[in-house]
């Protein structure tokens, strides 16, 4: 939609200001924001079509009553009755989704018993059928801080305690309800159910209060930073700033924690993750209650958020003023919401986005992001209303000058669009004028270099019941991690660690929360890096190069980008013609690029002691692929593309693209299986035929067999060949750490594979084995969090174990 938006600002712009071409170009190399002028100088033209169209855009997006996010109460009836039409043919879960989407636009306050209760009590009721007892207890809470009254909401509320332990609540929720009936008839009935409920007094029960906010907000602690551990910042020629050790560190040691100083969702994960702590949401998630857009896991996150809980602070007594004292208190402390307010510091991000004006859902995250920045700093009293101080605030670098022209062109409008948007919707005191858009221009290019992308590992196994040893069904699909981009950050100092192909250190996530801990022994003054894209491993030297050219701005001359090694050399090679022979042959692009490395290398000033050492390692590494190259004098060292590196053997590359494109191809179908979990015999044998083409013209280590020989994995699994399916597994697994190393959490990744093929085949304490190893490659890189990103993990480790308890 952004982009629409762009192309109408760019056709009025053609159509008003005819010299736009012409000056166009002025803006890339100067910040003179003609745009801006441009913008303002419609507003002088006399024609009453041309003076409204330049603002119309921004109107549409910035005017809550023009918006499509805000609150419709007939749209709200209209979910509701698709819900109960759902509910009533026991559809429970399309019952879910009509009331959930239904409270999203469902506005506070809605009639005479109000439509939001009802639908929190309506939701309430799908959850119990559902069996989500404890979701179902939170959504009957909510109903009843809205209509404390409700003597439905206390009914269902007293039979879900009852259920789940909590006798003495029960009691008092039901007789509460009891209170409220007025017929002679529902209050006999509710006293059997009293009757009914057993003797809290004289049992051990849970008697937790289930509606604090604490016993389901989903925000993660953080840890400490390792006792000892010292980061200063330093600047140096080649990269600017970065952070060093002032002392050795241990591997596995967090060094830094970080909570963001400004966070947003991404959108593809707007309705499947909480917009604040970006956890996965419940079944049970609240709306924010002055728009649509938001959706939060706990009330918790959405008033830190910024939001209002949706409350009924009317006078309760006369209802209740004859009930006993206990039960009074009960009601009170149901119904309050100032335990909610009292324990959450406001942060208040979504505040000035809300009331339902479509820019937050338009403009791309970035845009976002910096809109969130300038509110933060303009309410702290930070920043000025015209911007003018906000880069020597941030202190981030950036890289504008550097951006090819239409992507400064494109930051310019979105500048300006941005401001606008702002100062329609929310500042009306925000300056309209260059100097905010020259920040906010850089502002953008700051948010591009320096936020931080936050994760999240989604499993195939995340709704994974674990398979009983020798019993695997046809549809169930092979352990597997994906890598989710959830959200958007930054974390000020975490955007001082600098970039290296090969990091030292490793960055995850609890809820914000940013944890930086060493992936290996990092000794005192050693830089403390990670990886900004693909590592070493992943990508060729050739394609990391270019990605951080052009995301980042910089060329990579990293140890692994200014050096030979083995992973660079074999990750797109060719085998060579040889068959005997292990050596790879390169085609000309990346010979190129590792012909620039070794140049790089060799002239490169370096202690003379260094030189060697780096020379030995290298020569270890890369012997088995590329022994005649290093049997060559250092002054003649050449890399020559189609030439075997082992043996001097010429190979025809090009004669190899298209039977291993049409491997490629087929293969590629897979996925479609896979994915639908349908799979057989002679699809298996499609795929064998496929990777026998792939393994006769790619070197053994080559990236691609690795991935098709996890496809077929897959492909066997589901087509129970748990054998072959186990076989390929461990080929890919070989191939990995070659490419990477022993201890690299992708070689943890597939072995999450491994390890549920044996338990499904019935291999035990081959299973026990691989989940206590992939544990351990966990731990390096997570600590005491290690199952934290991995939700199936204790469940796949107690399989594991439970097996080799059975087998022995």
């Amino acid at each position: 939609m952004i982009f629409s938006q762009l192309l109408l600002l760019f056709s009025v712009c053609f159509w008003v200001f005819p010299n736009f071409t012409k000056y166009a170009y002025k803006i890339t190399r100067k910040p003179t924001l003609l745009c801006v002028r441009i913008f303002f100088n419609w507003s002088s033209h006399s024609s009453p079509v041309s003076l409204g169209l330049p603002f119309q855009a921004v109107s549409e997006l910035a005017d809550p009553d023009l918006g499509c996010c805000g609150k419709n109460e007939e749209t709200s009836l209209d979910l509701k009755r698709r819900g109960n039409l759902s509910f009533r043919s026991r559809d429970f879960h399309d019952a879910l989704r009509f009331y959930s989407k239904a409270l999203r636009v469902a506005p506070p306050d809605g009639g005479d018993k109000s439509l939001l209760a009802s639908l929190f009590l309506n939701r309430a009721n799908v959850l119990h059928n559902l069996g989500l007892l404890k979701e179902s207890l939170r959504d009957c809470h909510r109903a009843l801080r809205i209509d404390p009254c409700y003597a439905k909401a206390w009914y269902r509320r007293g039979k879900l305690n009852s259920l789940l332990g909590n006798y003495k609540d029960a009691f008092l929720d039901i007789t509460v309800s009891m209170s409220l009936e007025s017929s002679l008839a529902g209050k006999k009935q509710l006293q059997n159910e009293l009757n009914a409920i057993p003797n809290y007094q004289n049992k051990q029960t849970s008697e937790h209060d289930e509606y604090h906010p604490s016993n389901y907000a989903s925000v993660d602690h953080l840890p400490s930073v390792q006792s000892g551990v010292k980061l200063h910042c330093v600047s140096t020629i080649e990269k600017g700033r970065g952070m060093v050790s002032e002392c050795d560190i241990e591997q596995a040691s967090v060094i830094h924690i970080e909570e963001p100083f400004s966070v947003v969702i991404s959108k593809s994960c707007r309705e499947t993750h909480c917009h604040f702590c970006l956890n996965e949401l419940p079944a049970d998630a609240v709306p924010c209650p002055s728009c649509s857009i938001p959706v939060y896991c706990s009330e918790s996150c959405q008033i830190q958020s910024g939001g209002m809980l949706s409350t009924n602070e009317r006078d309760k007594h006369h209802v209740f003023q004859n009930l006993p004292d206990d039960i009074v208190e009960h009601i009170k402390g149901i119904t309050s919401a100032d335990t909610y307010y009292s324990e959450n510091e406001c942060i208040q991000e979504h505040q000035h986005e809300c009331r339902g004006a479509n820019w937050p859902a338009v403009l791309p995250s970035d845009a976002v992001l910096a809109g969130r920045l300038i509110m933060k700093l303009i309410n702290q009293g930070k920043a000025a209303t015209d911007l003018s101080n906000l880069q020597e605030i941030l202190e981030l670098s950036h890289s504008y000058s550097m951006m090819k022209p239409e992507t400064k062109l494109e930051l310019h409008l979105l500048s300006i669009v941005l401001i606008l948007c702002l100062n329609k919707s929310s500042c009306p005191d925000l300056s309209v004028c260059e100097a905010a858009v020259t920040q906010t221009i850089i502002l953008l290019s700051q948010i591009k270099v320096n936020s931080i992308a936050v994760v999240r590992m989604k499993s195939s196994g995340d709704s994974f019941k674990c398979i009983p040893s020798g019993n695997v069904s046809a549809k169930e699909q092979i352990q597997s991690l994906e890598q989710i981009r959830v959200g958007q950050a930054l974390y000020k100092t975490g955007s001082l660690f600098n970039h290296s192909c090969k990091p030292n250190i490793h960055l995850y996530f609890l809820s914000r929360g940013l944890v930086v801990r060493t992936t290996e022994f990092v000794p005192m003054g050693c830089p403390l890096e990670l990886s900004y894209g693909p590592e070493v491993g992943k990508w060729d030297c050739k394609d990391r190069i270019r990605f951080l050219e052009e995301e980042y701005f910089f060329h990579c001359r990293c140890r692994c980008c200014s050096q030979i090694n083995i992973s660079d050399l074999v990750i797109n090679g060719y085998c060579c013609v040889n068959t005997n022979c292990t050596g790879v042959v390169l085609d000309s692009n990346v010979a190129t690029c590792e012909s620039e490395k070794l140049n790089h290398f060799l002239t490169a000033p370096k202690s003379l002691d260094h030189h060697v050492q780096v020379w030995e390692k290298m020569h270890t590494d890369v012997e088995e692929v590329a022994s005649s190259l290093l049997s060559k004098r250092r002054d003649s060292l050449h890399i020559e593309p189609e030439i075997c590196l082992k043996c001097g053997s010429r190979s025809a590359i090009e004669n190899s693209h298209a039977a291993v494109n049409k491997a490629w191809n087929h293969l590629r179908r897979v996925d479609e299986l896979i994915n639908s979990g349908q799979a057989n015999v002679s699809v298996v044998s499609d795929c064998l035929r496929s990777i026998a083409v792939l393994r006769t013209f790619l070197h053994m280590y080559n990236k691609d067999i690795a991935d098709a020989e996890d496809k077929v994995a897959q492909v066997c699994y589901l087509a129970e060949e748990l054998v072959d399916a186990r076989k390929h597994c461990e080929a890919s697994i070989k191939i990995l750490k070659r490419l990477y190393e022993e201890e690299h959490v992708v070689i943890g990744n597939e072995m999450v594979k491994l390890a549920s093929i044996q338990l499904a085949s019935g291999d035990s304490s081959g299973a026990w084995k691989t989940t206590k190893r992939l544990s351990q490659i966990f731990s390096k890189y997570y600590g005491s969090h290690a199952e934290t990103p991995f939700s199936y993990l204790p469940c796949l480790k107690q399989e594991a174990a439970k097996a080799v308890n059975l087998s022995s």
